[in-house]
C-alpha cells in the first residue's frame, strides 16, 4: 500500500518529462525498462543487472512501485526514466553500509536509475539524479545513499561529478552519499 511521505518539489525535468509516483498499471512498461537497460549494459559488456534477463529481480521492482518507491519520468505517456528511491534500508543497503543503514536513518536508497535507450545522451539521467536530492522531498529525510561496482570508472566518476560524496568501498562496491538540497 502507498503511503505519501513525500513532496515532488519539480514535477518537470529537462525537456518536460513529468516527475511523477509509479502506479500499478506502469509495472510492465518499468520492467520493461530495466530489461531494456539491462540488455544494453551486456551489449557494452557490463554484467551489471543482468539477473534481470534471466527474470530475476533483487529489487522486486512491482512490490516496490506498490510500497511506492518508484518514480518515473514521462514524455507524454511514454515512460522514458525511472529511479527507486527507498525509505528503508534493503538487507543489500545494510551489507554495505553497515551500522549506517537501519530503518530510522535519515537515508533514502537510490536504485536502478535507468534511462529508455532513445534518451541516452539528452541529460536525462543526470537530471533524475540531480532531482532525486532536490526535486523530491521525503519526510524525515536528509541524504540520498547509492552505490556502484567499485570497477565502473564511468559510474563512479558520474556520481562524483554529481555531487556525491565517496564514503568507501565494501566487496568490490563503491557507496557515496549526499545530503538532499531543503
Amino acid at each position: 500500500m502507498m503511503t505519501e511521505s513525500f513532496t515532488i518539489r519539480n514535477p518537470y525535468i529537462n525537456d518536460n518529462f513529468q516527475a511523477v509516483h509509479a502506479q500499478p498499471e506502469d509495472t510492465e512498461e518499468v520492467l520493461s525498462l530495466l530489461v531494456e537497460t539491462a540488455s544494453w549494459l551486456k551489449s557494452q559488456g557490463s554484467s551489471q543487472w543482468s539477473a534481470l534477463l534471466q527474470g530475476e529481480d533483487s529489487h522486486d521492482t512491482p512490490s516496490a512501485i506498490r510500497r511506492g518507491d518508484v518514480f518515473v519520468f514521462k514524455k507524454e505517456a511514454e515512460i522514458a526514466g525511472m529511479v527507486i528511491l527507498m525509505k528503508k534500508p534493503s538487507p543489500w543497503d545494510i551489507k554495505l553500509w553497515g551500522d549506517h543503514a537501519h530503518a530510522d536513518d535519515k537515508a533514502l536508497y537510490l536504485h536502478r536509475l535507468a534511462i529508455r535507450r532513445k534518451y541516452a545522451r539528452t541529460g536525462l539521467g543526470k537530471s533524475i539524479l540531480q532531482w532525486s536530492t532536490s526535486g523530491i522531498q521525503f519526510k524525515e529525510k536528509s541524504l540520498v545513499r547509492l552505490d556502484c561496482g567499485a570497477d565502473n570508472v564511468r559510474l563512479n566518476a558520474f556520481y562524483a561529478g554529481n555531487g556525491f560524496s565517496y564514503a568507501g568501498a565494501h566487496e568490490g562496491f563503491s557507496i557515496y552519499e549526499k545530503p538532499v538540497e531543503l
